[in-house]
Order: C-alpha cells, then sequence, then structure tokens
C-alpha cells in the first residue's frame, strides 16, 4: 500500500499528469481529503469515538467530517493530523487541501440557478482528466455553441425568467475551457446517439451552426466524437444519458454523474463505476469511427 506521501506528492504540480494550480477544485480538494481523513483513521487502529475523544469533539462531526456533510477547517485537520502522528511532506498537503477545500469555485454564484446535485459535478468536472459521455437527445455542454445551448436550456425549463436561463448558458460557456485551454486540456470522448445530430434544435440556422461547430472541435486532438447511427439498433445504454468521469492522480477514484429533469446524480460505488464502464465499452463497439462520425456530422449540415 503506498504512503501518504506517496499518494498526495501527484497533488503539487502538473508534471506527470498531476494536477496543476489553475485546475484545482474546491470539491475535488474536499473529496480527496475526506478520503484520506478515513484512510488514516483506519490506520490508526482507533474508532470515530476515540479519535473524537482525543481532539475535543464529538462523534457526529467527526461522522459529518468524514462524509462530507461538512468542511473541517485547517485548525480540525491539524487537530486530527497530530492524533495520526502524521507529519512532514504529508501534513502540509494535506493541510493545504483543507484551506484549498473551503474555497468558493466560480461556480458558485451561480448555484440558485443549477440543478440540485450539478454544482458538485462541476466541481468534480473542473479537475477531471477524462470525461467519457453518453447523449442520446442533445450535444453534450463541452460541445455545444451558445446559441445552441441557449435553446436548449430554454426548451427544457419548465419556468423559464430570461435572466436565469441567461446565467445557466453563462455557467455552459465557462465550462468549455476545460476542453479547448492551451494548457492541459481535458479529454472528452462523446458517443452521440444519431438522433443528435438529425433533431433540428433552434431553428436552422443554430442547428447547422451547432453541427458544423463539432466538426472543427473533433479536430482537437484530445476530442473523439462518435456517433451511434440508427442501424445499429438497440443497445446497452438506451435507458439515459451518463457521463463517466475520471481524475489525473491514481488515488481518486473515478465518478459517474446522472442527469434528470430536476436534479442531478454523483455516483462512486465501484460495481456503480464498473457497470457504466461496460455500457460505454459496448456503446464504442456499435459507434461509427471518428472519420465515419465526421462523415455522418457533414451529411446532417448539407440535409439541414
Amino acid at each position: 500500500m503506498l504512503s501518504v506521501t506517496a499518494r498526495l506528492s501527484g497533488l503539487k504540480t502538473s508534471e506527470g499528469g498531476c494536477v496543476s494550480a489553475a485546475r484545482r477544485s474546491p470539491t475535488a480538494r474536499h473529496r480527496r481529503l475526506i478520503a484520506e481523513l478515513r484512510r488514516l483513521r483506519a490506520a490508526s487502529g482507533k474508532s470515530r469515538q476515540e479519535v473524537a475523544a482525543l481532539v475535543g469533539t464529538t462523534d457526529i462531526t467527526l461522522w459529518r467530517h468524514e462524509t462530507g456533510l461538512s468542511r473541517p477547517t485547517p485548525a480540525d485537520v491539524a487537530a486530527l493530523l497530530e492524533v495520526y502522528g502524521l507529519a512532514g511532506e504529508a501534513r502540509g498537503t494535506l493541510l493545504e487541501m483543507a484551506r484549498e477545500a473551503r474555497k468558493r469555485g466560480w461556480w458558485h454564484r451561480y448555484r440558485h440557478t443549477l440543478k440540485p446535485g450539478f454544482d458538485s459535478y462541476i466541481g468534480l468536472e473542473a479537475e477531471g482528466s477524462v470525461l467519457r459521455t453518453y447523449q442520446p437527445q442533445v450535444v453534450p455542454g463541452l460541445l455545444q455553441t451558445e446559441a445552441y445551448a441557449r435553446a436548449v436550456i430554454g426548451a427544457t425549463a419548465t419556468d423559464p425568467a430570461p435572466s436565469e436561463i441567461e446565467e445557466q448558458v453563462a455557467v455552459r460557456m465557462s465550462r468549455q475551457d476545460l476542453v479547448t485551454r492551451p494548457d492541459d486540456p481535458i479529454r472528452l470522448v462523446a458517443v452521440l446517439d444519431e438522433a443528435v445530430f438529425r433533431r433540428r434544435v433552434g431553428g436552422p440556422g443554430t442547428m447547422r451552426g451547432q453541427l458544423f461547430h463539432l466538426l472543427e472541435m473533433s479536430d482537437l486532438r484530445n476530442v473523439e466524437i462518435r456517433a451511434v447511427p440508427f442501424a445499429a439498433g438497440a443497445h446497452c445504454a438506451m435507458d439515459g444519458p451518463f457521463c463517466l468521469l475520471e481524475f489525473p492522480d491514481p488515488g481518486d477514484p473515478g465518478v459517474v454523474y446522472l442527469e434528470q429533469a430536476a436534479s442531478g446524480m454523483v455516483l462512486e460505488e465501484p460495481e456503480e463505476l464498473r457497470r457504466y464502464a461496460l455500457m460505454f465499452a459496448g456503446l464504442l463497439a456499435r459507434a461509427l469511427s471518428p472519420d465515419e462520425t465526421v462523415v455522418l456530422i457533414a451529411s446532417a449540415a448539407q440535409d439541414g
């Protein structure tokens, strides 16, 4: 088993596939921090009640820290690390992580317009290294044009307020920096049903612009777009869309994100990750190649 120092050493630099300072997300920092605190307590052999008594807090408070329901202060973390006997570089890294976890991401000011659960996903996505997504109806948000995004958000809003629609569009456009930034962009593999390219969203001009944008994005080295044609028939992901997110550090297990009409849900159980990874592999087996997908998109743009 890796030592705490070895597990955490990759979090301080962008070299070797690790997380750069520009990509650090408070949500992802918090997730990693609570995982390390749980590991340290388990390694100490002490119960939650014993540790709580030693640091002068309650069992409930420590449980909230370890489950992510509350964000411990650096002072809280320092007290716990004293009990666990952690010192040196690993201690400093965890204390810095505790400070970063209490900051607010850029998306925080928009949280009132976002679906419950989606703000947590955005915070994890901000530190992801690979995103694999299946979408049966719409272009993924990271690949949408502004006009297409506005049309989708407006059509799916039950009680659309112009200001809230514009805020959601702003969030979607800001997220796209993950794909287009020159330094360490996320790798995006998008498998899209043929219906995504055939369904006219926002009128002919908007849809044509979106399809040409997909052709441009497919030229990026970090973007792969694959179409599942109608001719492929029934497949393993017909229950709906999903996202599989991986992180640059091997100590951070991936997550699955499922979005519904009124909320979103982040799944972290290993069996759930395995199930969706197998589903994505099944989709790739039925999908057109990237080059064949470009031909399909170009054909849809001409037809539109």
